[in-house]
């Protein structure tokens, strides 16, 4: 039978340990985000934009984005938008309509009007979609979901982001930027 001196001490490490595995908690054992790579923005599913086609109102409209990451165009059909920088998708439907013998010379711009929703979830007053605004950081985002709940850890979150078409969870601050769909997560204190 063990002393009361060895009893004594195990409980005390016990107790000592207590308040680190409160404060631990999911989502401290994350890997740092990764910095965002400084680059132009990429396309993807629920992204809203207008394409402007000089001389050809019938061909200037809004659009958005598929789940599939194309856009329903008119005399085109589908078109895939997704991965592509504005520009880029300029100039691929500026070519499809010239290779189609649909325009001589198309000139076509586009421009994201709307962006794909960021989604807040966890520790805070109305966890779910939201808007997002270029420049948009995570304690914003958190503000406009009504802030943190009295059980929130915060001074970290969790943010799952697609990087290279490949979804990546990371810890990051709340100053962090967010880029169209990330998914912030809010974790509970354990105490």
């Amino acid at each position: 039978m063990p002393s009361t001196t060895r009893l004594g001490r195990r409980a005390l490490l016990a107790a000592a340990a207590l308040p680190l595995v409160g404060c631990g908690g999911r989502g401290r054992d994350l890997p740092p985000l990764p910095p965002l790579a400084s680059q132009a923005y990429r396309l993807g599913p629920g992204d809203q934009i207008r394409m402007i086609t000089f001389g050809e109102d019938a061909l200037s409209e809004i659009f958005r984005v598929s789940d599939t990451g194309s856009l329903a165009l008119p005399l085109l059909g589908g078109v895939p938008a997704e991965g592509l920088t504005t520009d880029e998708l300029s100039v691929r439907i500026a070519g499809l309509l010239k290779s189609r013998n649909i325009l001589r010379n198309p000139s076509v711009s586009i421009e994201v009007t709307e962006y794909r929703p960021v989604f807040v979830l966890g520790e805070v007053t109305r966890p779910g979609q939201v808007t997002y605004q270029p420049g948009m950081s995570v304690l914003s985002a958190i503000a406009v979901t009504g802030g943190y709940t009295y059980r929130a850890v915060e001074d970290f979150v969790g943010v799952t982001r697609v990087i290279d078409r490949k979804p990546f969870q990371g810890r990051a601050a709340p100053t962090t930027l967010l880029v169209p769909g990330d998914i912030v997560t809010i974790y509970e204190r354990y105490f």
